[in-house]
């Protein structure tokens, strides 16, 4: 009956002989996830201060790539809200990020000429080959690719119908308004009279109104 309580003892030492990963990266985690969900369910106060949170664990590391990466999630949700403001805070790491990071934000600026698609996320490459946004199974990473092909000049009227589908569905205010608003931009230059009085009707619910 001893072997019980031995082999209890022993996993306990295994686990507690593996080290812990830094308190900086949950926090950081935890307020980065906060922050881009609040950004967009069009919270724009509580996003500001999880983004400063989530920064402010990773300037502690002293480590450019580690704070890059915090700007880089707060552009894609940007993007993926149609707002494209050559993310500064990136932009004042850019000579020290890495490739990998360098090619994500030239991606998410739509400079998609010689982008290496071996250094982005795999979602991500097919994209830029010409893939379908309906393959890309999460729904964040499915708008970027939206904003990223919209800015690129690349995007067809199904994915813009599918940006806001997918923004619709997870209840993210800011993004659909933003998609809803190109639809209905195409939809005047069209003559659609009738398409843009039911977008501009969804775009008061969507408003809150």
């Amino acid at each position: 009956m001893k072997t019980i309580p031995l082999l209890i003892a022993a996993l306990l030492a295994g686990c507690a002989s593996k080290p812990l990963p830094p308190d900086w990266q949950a926090n950081a985690k935890g307020a980065l996830d906060a922050s881009v969900d609040d950004y967009l369910k069009g919270h724009t106060a509580a996003s500001n201060a999880e983004f400063r949170e989530a920064r402010a664990e990773t300037t502690a590391t002293g480590r450019a790539d580690h704070v890059a990466q915090v700007e880089l999630v707060r552009c894609a949700a940007q993007v993926a809200s149609l707002v494209f403001e050559d993310c500064p805070g990136y932009a004042a790491l850019a000579l020290d990020a890495t490739p990998a990071q360098r090619a994500y934000a030239a991606y998410l600026a739509g400079q998609w000429d010689g982008l290496d698609l071996a250094l982005l996320p795999e979602q991500h490459r097919a994209v830029v080959g010409g893939g379908a946004l309906e393959n890309i199974a999460d729904p964040l990473a499915r708008l970027v690719a939206a904003g990223a092909q919209f800015k690129a000049g690349r995007i067809a009227p199904a994915g813009i119908a599918l940006a806001v589908d997918t923004a619709s569905i997870q209840g993210w205010r800011r993004p659909l308004l933003a998609w809803l608003g190109v639809q209905a931009k195409r939809a005047e230059a069209a003559g659609d009279t009738a398409a843009q009085a039911a977008i501009e009707r969804r775009r008061k619910i969507a408003g809150g109104l």
